[in-house]
């Protein structure tokens, strides 16, 4: 029952997917509009095969249908029912449905949006483009990536998912973050290529789809976040970023999606940059693809990453045809995407803002190639080269610290050009801003150049950002806040935080192992001072549940109990830690048991405290804030061409 439904959905979902290509070319080679209007039916069509297959999916994990193979191999009678909706996309098979079912419903929303227009010339390709994405990732469900294969002799029980996936609540929240990040990159992208197709390439189509990068950077960003306080909370490392290849697939998107969100307002304002913003989208979209291939297709070695699979070469061969594609596009119209404007100084808005492309380039540039260099170098000499994080740290740091420059600097910058006297009377406040927060931190014993720069850069970039909302307060009131350049600056302050976060937590922690009694004896105490924090061992824990079991010690840290664990699930061998931490708007200080509690009534545990983690939580929700207030418009629009201005259709 499950199996069916489910593979009906797909097929259905595969067939709107071809019919609304095949529907969409016709009508645009024979200019009817009717059949145009038909691109709703099938996204519609699409969404309720996604639909169906997901809930054929749920409905089998749910009521542990074994004879479904992606159940039998990762549900289980005890996992908790939390981690067992999850169980969708704790595997190969359903991490690609909930790719297909947010890719349709993105399909969905543009319809919907644009549906006054669907003659239109552009949108039509936009949809095609949508459609051939959802035809690829279908095609791969009924194919290698089949979650609906039956077992002829199914299992009573299965292994359940992954242990680390079934430690902390996050899990059924951080994919999908992502997902609708990664996914809605989706839509700029297919109207980027809309535009090559039909040479439509002036600012109207940004203007349409601004909104829509916004809101997948966001998600992505959230995405981001969640998985790095995931990552501090469950693998009991102390950290947050370890550079992983997977973790590394997130970002690179996420550094090209920012770059295009700057510099679109350079296209938008003066009309430059239109080969630079064409770029940045059809790459932030390839590395998506890209991404996915690293996660997917089992080539790199990752606590995150799923096991090797036979759609690694599929997805490769689609990113490149992507990059084939669109690189050929931008070929084709070099002519008609000259702009006649130039940056007048690099002393500018615009200026500013190609610097900061410039710059962030190089970043996505140093993370790829630390990401890929290891599968290059395993295929030129057969041997694997590990690409560790002091290489990360080392090359990442000064594009940091010049990427926090820009935030102070460009917010103030005027167009077209700057005098010496405006830098002067834009930049004093900020100056004198970064200058208190620095002899701040250094008052409070912080030490060392790239922190201390770090700290001033941050204060630098932030009296900036104060500045100008200040301004937009002081014009227009508390609605001066909304809007793109305002919600900006709100999404700085949060990027500030957590640059803050970054800085003084992997300067100043603090790492130690204790062994401590109950009662204390020579060479055993019961209670060990780390950083101000005293901590105290009250005695051993353990518990049982139908999902695992768990021992532990619990511990008073201050007046607070902390129970670290080793847990043990109920079908599976391997022992997984269970850090027990609590963060303050001061430190982080978290517990993790280094083995089991000893006969002699000692435990050996490791203590981390690292100081004002916690503002990179908050960083990312201010970021999130910052980014719903830039969706929202602002008191004062810019009058722009409709995106359905008459224009011949160039196919």
């Amino acid at each position: 029952m499950n199996a069916a439904l489910g593979t009906g959905g797909v097929v259905l979902a595969l067939v709107g997917s071809l019919g609304g290509i095949v529907t969409l070319a016709v009508g645009l080679r024979g200019r009817r509009s009717d059949l145009l209007r038909m691109s709703r039916t099938y996204a519609f069509m699409v969404l309720g095969g996604a639909v169906l297959a997901v809930a054929a999916m749920e409905r089998a994990l749910i009521t542990r249908d074994f004879s479904l193979e992606y159940v039998a191999n990762n549900g289980s009678h005890s996992t908790p029912a939390l981690f067992n909706v999850a169980t969708l996309w704790s595997a190969l098979e359903g991490s690609i449905m909930l790719w297909g079912l947010i890719l349709a419903g993105y399909s969905v929303a543009v319809v919907i949006k644009f549906r006054d227009r669907l003659n239109d010339p552009l949108v039509a390709w936009a949809m095609v483009v949508m459609f051939a994405v959802c035809l690829f990732f279908f095609g791969l469900m009924l194919g290698p990536a089949n979650p609906f294969r039956v077992l002829a002799d199914p299992p009573l029980d299965g292994p359940g998912p992954n242990p680390l996936l079934q430690n902390h609540p996050l899990m059924a929240f951080h994919p999908p973050m992502l997902y609708l990040g990664y996914v809605g990159f989706t839509v700029p992208f297919a109207f980027a290529v809309a535009a090559l197709v039909t040479g439509r390439l002036g600012e109207g189509w940004l203007v349409e789809t601004r909104r829509w990068t916004l809101i997948a950077w966001m998600f992505l960003t959230m995405g981001i976040v969640a998985g790095a306080w995931w990552s501090h909370e469950v693998l009991g490392w102390g950290g947050y970023w370890a550079w992983d290849p997977v973790e590394n697939a997130s970002f690179l998107p996420w550094l090209t999606g920012t770059a295009y969100l700057h510099s679109v307002m350079v296209q938008e304002r003066r009309g430059m940059l239109r080969v630079w913003n064409l770029s940045l989208l059809c790459a932030t979209f390839s590395l998506t693809i890209l991404g996915t291939f690293l996660t997917r297709s089992g080539v790199i070695d990752s606590v995150h990453a799923f096991s090797e699979s036979a759609i690694g070469p599929l997805l490769l061969g689609f990113f490149g045809l992507i990059v084939l594609v669109t690189v050929g596009l931008v070929g084709w119209r070099g002519d008609r995407l000259r702009s006649p404007a130039r940056i007048d100084s690099p002393v500018s808005r615009e200026g500013a803002f190609l610097l900061n492309n410039i710059v962030f380039a190089a970043f996505a540039f140093v993370v790829l190639l630390g990401t890929v260099f290891p599968l290059i170098s395993e295929a030129l000499s057969a041997e694997r080269v590990t690409v560790g994080e002091p290489y990360f740290e080392r090359m990442t740091t000064p594009i940091g610290l010049v990427l926090l420059f820009l935030m102070a600097v460009a917010p103030v910058l005027p167009w077209r050009k700057a005098s010496g006297e405006t830098l002067r009377s834009r930049l004093l406040w900020p100056g004198w801003f970064g200058t208190g927060i620095l002899a701040l931190a250094v008052a409070l014993g912080a030490r060392g150049l790239a922190p201390l720069l770090a700290f001033f850069l941050a204060g630098f970039a932030g009296g900036a950002a104060f500045r100008q909302l200040f301004l937009a307060t002081r014009r227009q009131g508390w609605r001066g806040l909304t809007g793109r350049a305002n919600g900006g600056m709100i999404v700085h302050l949060g990027v500030l935080m957590i640059a803050v976060a970054i800085a003084a937590s992997n300067s100043y922690s603090v790492e130690r192992d204790a062994r401590l009694c109950v009662e204390a004896a020579p060479g055993c105490p019961s209670t060990v001072t780390v950083r101000g924090h005293e901590i105290t061992y009250l005695g051993p824990t353990s518990d049982m549940t139908a999902a695992r079991r768990q021992v532990g010690a619990k511990l008073d840290v201050g007046g607070k109990v902390f129970e670290p664990a080793i847990q043990q699930f109920v079908n599976g061998t391997q022992q997984i830690g269970k850090p027990s931490v609590r963060n303050t708007a001061r430190d982080s200080v978290l517990l993790t048991l280094t083995d089991l509690p000893a006969a002699d009534g000692s435990v050996t545990v490791k203590i981390i405290v690292q100081p004002l983690i916690v503002w990179l939580w908050i960083g990312g929700g201010v970021m999130a804030l910052g980014s719903l207030m830039a969706v929202y418009p602002g008191r004062r629009r810019v009058a722009t061409a409709p995106v359905s201005a008459p224009v011949s259709v160039s196919a």
